[in-house]
């Protein structure tokens, strides 16, 4: 009898312990997001390397309300909140389709506001100035398989981030540099295919 008590204290005792540490990311991650939307709009730089991709990359990213701009090498993305182009440097190619806010995984346009909802959440390390959290989707039909992000303590910014696929490949995200109150136009977040001369134009929509 007594080792079943012990057993249900040990239970509990767990029990509370994960719905702790959960309630403690969440926390993280709540500052996180609210720092980011009570900005107007921000810019940040960042690095960024794939599992056998070779040495790290550099990107930029414009953040403006739901609209966005995002540069990694040899692409370029364009969201005006209505539609994505999509533009690919070696071919001169782009690509335009209807946004849709609930598709994708976390790239960095994404990882700012992501819904909390669709997954579930681990601390993983509160020590020092930085906070880890561990980030495993709800659904079955993701397609990653968790994601890991370092939050910066005293400011509530994202430092960086990993994203595991099925298959155990990550890719890195590291932040070099935020901006906030970014001043751009709407027309920035918009393609303008007079500035890409000879373009090609793939309309989806």
């Amino acid at each position: 009898m007594m080792k079943k008590y012990t057993l249900i204290i040990l239970v509990l005792f767990v029990s509370h312990l994960i719905t702790a540490q959960t309630n403690k990311a969440l926390t993280y991650v709540d500052g996180m997001q609210k720092k980011y939307k009570s900005m107007t709009s921000f810019s940040a730089n960042f690095s960024y390397q794939t599992d056998g991709g070779g040495a790290a990359l550099s990107g930029s990213i414009t953040v403006k309300g739901n609209k966005f701009r995002l540069k990694t090498s040899g692409q370029e993305i364009f969201n005006n909140g209505k539609e994505v182009s999509t533009y690919i440097k070696e071919i001169n190619e782009v690509n335009i389709s209807n946004f849709d806010a609930s598709e994708g995984d976390l790239s960095p346009a994404k990882i700012y506001s992501f819904d909390k909802k669709a997954y579930k959440m681990v601390l993983v390390s509160d020590a020092g100035p930085i906070a880890v959290i561990e980030l495993s989707p709800n659904a079955k039909t993701a397609q990653v398989q968790k994601i890991s992000i370092k939050i910066n303590k005293s400011d509530s910014s994202v430092k960086e981030w990993t994203i595991f696929n099925k298959t155990g490949k990550k890719q890195n995200f590291k932040v070099t540099k935020l901006k906030s109150d970014a001043d751009v136009d709407d027309k920035y977040f918009s393609f303008d295919k007079k500035t890409f001369p000879g373009v090609e134009v793939n309309d989806l929509r």
